[in-house]
C-alpha cells in the first residue's frame, strides 16, 4: 500500500513518515500543493493525507483537483483547523476522513487502515471499454455480449486496470494490490497474467485494449476504445 503526505511542516511530515512506514506503508511526503498535484500525476496512491494551509495554496484546491481527475483513492484531511465550515467545505469537496491536530499517530494510524480497507468509493458496478463489459456485483465479464470466464486472480487484475484505467501501472504497483505481497521473488508473474488476459479480452478482437508501456508496466487504454 502506497501513501501520499502534503504537508509543510517538515517535523510532522517526518514524523508521519516514519510513523506510517512502521505500519509497513510505502509513504511519500512533499511540501507543497504542486508538488503533490505532481505526484498523484506520477503514481498510483492508495491514500493521501492532505494539510489544508500549504505555501501555494489549499489542500482543500488540491482536493478538488484530485477529484475533477477522476481519481477516487480515499482522501484524510490533517489540519489543524477544527471549525464547522471547513469540515463541511472539505467533506464537500470529496474528503473521506478529517482529522484536526495534534492527533496521536496511533489514532491517526487507525483512521488510516478503516480508509485502506474501504478503498475508492465508486458511483458504478459496471464498467465499460468498447465492447468490454465487467459487471462488479456478479463480476461477470463480457465482450461484444460474450461471456468471458477469468480466474479470481484475472478478474481481480482485470477490475485493478479498469479502476486505473488510462493510467500506467507499473508490475510492482500490481503485485502490491493483487497479491498484497512485495515484488521480490514475483518478476513474471505480471507478465504471465498478463498474457492471460490478452488472450481471453483481446486476441482477435478490436480494439486492443490492455497496453504494454514499454519500461514501465501496463495500462487500460481507454483512448483506444472509443
Amino acid at each position: 500500500m502506497r501513501i501520499l503526505i502534503v504537508e509543510d511542516e517538515k517535523k510532522l511530515l517526518d514524523i508521519l513518515q516514519r510513523s506510517l512506514k512502521s505500519e509497513g506503508y510505502t509513504v511519500d511526503g512533499v511540501c507543497s500543493a504542486a508538488e503533490g498535484l505532481d505526484f498523484i500525476k506520477t503514481y498510483h496512491y492508495d491514500l493521501v493525507i492532505i494539510d489544508l494551509l500549504l505555501p501555494d495554496g489549499s489542500g482543500t484546491g488540491l482536493l478538488k483537483r484530485v477529484r475533477d481527475m477522476g481519481l477516487s483513492m480515499p482522501v484524510l484531511v490533517l489540519t489543524a483547523r477544527s471549525d464547522l465550515d471547513s469540515k463541511v467545505e472539505n467533506f464537500q469537496a470529496g474528503a473521506d476522513d478529517y482529522v484536526v491536530k495534534p492527533v496521536a499517530m496511533a489514532e491517526l494510524a487507525i483512521r488510516v487502515q478503516a480508509l485502506l480497507r474501504r478503498g475508492p468509493q465508486l458511483q458504478e458496478n459496471i464498467l465499460r471499454a468498447a465492447d468490454l463489459e465487467v459487471n462488479r456485483l456478479t463480476r461477470q465479464v463480457k465482450r461484444g455480449g460474450k461471456r468471458i470466464e477469468l480466474s479470481p486472480k484475472e478478474y481481480s487484475l482485470l477490475e485493478y486496470l479498469f479502476l486505473h484505467s488510462g493510467r500506467t501501472l507499473s508490475r510492482s504497483m500490481i503485485v502490491e494490490k493483487i497479491w498484497d505481497q512485495s515484488f521480490e521473488g514475483l518478476t513474471n508473474i505480471v507478465d504471465v497474467y498478463i498474457g492471460h488476459l490478452r488472450r481471453k479480452i483481446d486476441e482477435g478482437r478490436d480494439p486492443k485494449l490492455i497496453r504494454t508501456v514499454r519500461g514501465l508496466g501496463y495500462m487500460l487504454d481507454i483512448d483506444n476504445s472509443a
